[in-house]
């Protein structure tokens, strides 16, 4: 039994092991060819992978900032995630609280009805969102970037789920001692959520992020476009020679620095778990 558990460990060992240096490969080649001039790229040992550049040249994150108008692309990736992240959580937590909390005619239908729109790929509503954006003239705009990915089906269905678990007697006492429902969910509700709000961030700032085909679909101007669109353009730039590898492996290091920023600082909210205050 001894050697069976043992096995049993290493055999599970293994496989993570074997996971992360799958995982980490592929980071660790991009960091290699950021740091590599454009001629030595492609220059290969032949019993050995260059994993060190020999020189380090570090001209890459400098160049890539001029060659691209990529602070501008920084700026409107930083700027839209920011406003869709802040739209997404407010207008989830303001429906789940609806559906969670207050009692109305029809409520479960019209949730029902709200939550099979995620059975909607995107691609399907994608076209007619695009025309509604062009009727609207919001075409290369933040407009188009931001207001269409305001909402959504899938947060509010998340912190519904994360508000119904909140004891009903807190809300209760709230309203004896004067609350409004607003005041209710304010200084009880949110209060007691940080955790399902702040996963819901992270979850809304990381997809948004690196969303591509939508900003690339509504901007037609460098000033508009989003950081994956610019990197593709980036490429795009070498289209009849063969693309500068290390300015683009710089270009896709800084574009992830949010990213390791974000789960850096969230990550903890994944592994708390929920937690809820008791009542005294």
């Amino acid at each position: 039994m001894v050697y069976k558990n043992i096995l049993q460990k290493t055999f599970s060992y293994s496989l993570l092991i074997l996971g992360a240096i799958t995982m980490v490969l592929p980071f660790a080649w991009m960091v290699s060819t950021s740091l590599k001039s454009y001629s030595s790229v492609f220059i290969f040992n032949v019993n050995e992978i260059n994993w060190i550049p020999n020189p380090i040249y570090w001209k890459n994150y400098i160049d890539v900032w001029k060659v691209v108008p990529f602070a501008r692309f920084y700026f409107n990736s930083l700027f839209v995630c920011i406003a869709v992240t802040l739209a997404q959580v407010a207008t989830s937590a303001l429906a789940a609280y609806s559906f969670s909390r207050l009692r109305f005619p029809g409520r479960e239908k019209v949730f029902f009805s709200y939550l099979a729109t995620m059975m909607i790929p995107g691609s399907v509503t994608m076209i007619p969102v695009f025309v509604l954006m062009r009727i609207f003239g919001w075409i290369d705009s933040y407009k188009a970037l931001i207001i269409p990915a305001a909402f959504s089906a899938y947060g509010t269905f998340m912190l519904r789920q994360f508000f119904m678990t909140i004891p009903r007697d807190l809300e209760d006492a709230a309203k004896i001692d004067g609350c409004n429902y607003w005041g209710i969910f304010c200084k009880v509700i949110l209060p007691l959520s940080k955790t399902a709000l702040a996963t819901l961030t992270v979850f809304v700032a990381l997809g948004n992020w690196v969303s591509f085909m939508w900003p690339l679909l509504v901007t037609n101007s460098l000033e508009k476009r989003t950081l994956p669109v610019g990197l593709a353009y980036f490429q795009e730039m070498y289209q009849y020679a063969q693309p500068d590898w290390g300015l683009l492996m710089a270009g896709s290091l800084v574009t992830m620095i949010p990213i390791i920023v974000i789960f850096i600082f969230g990550q903890k909210f994944f592994v708390e778990g929920i937690k809820l205050t008791g009542l005294k």
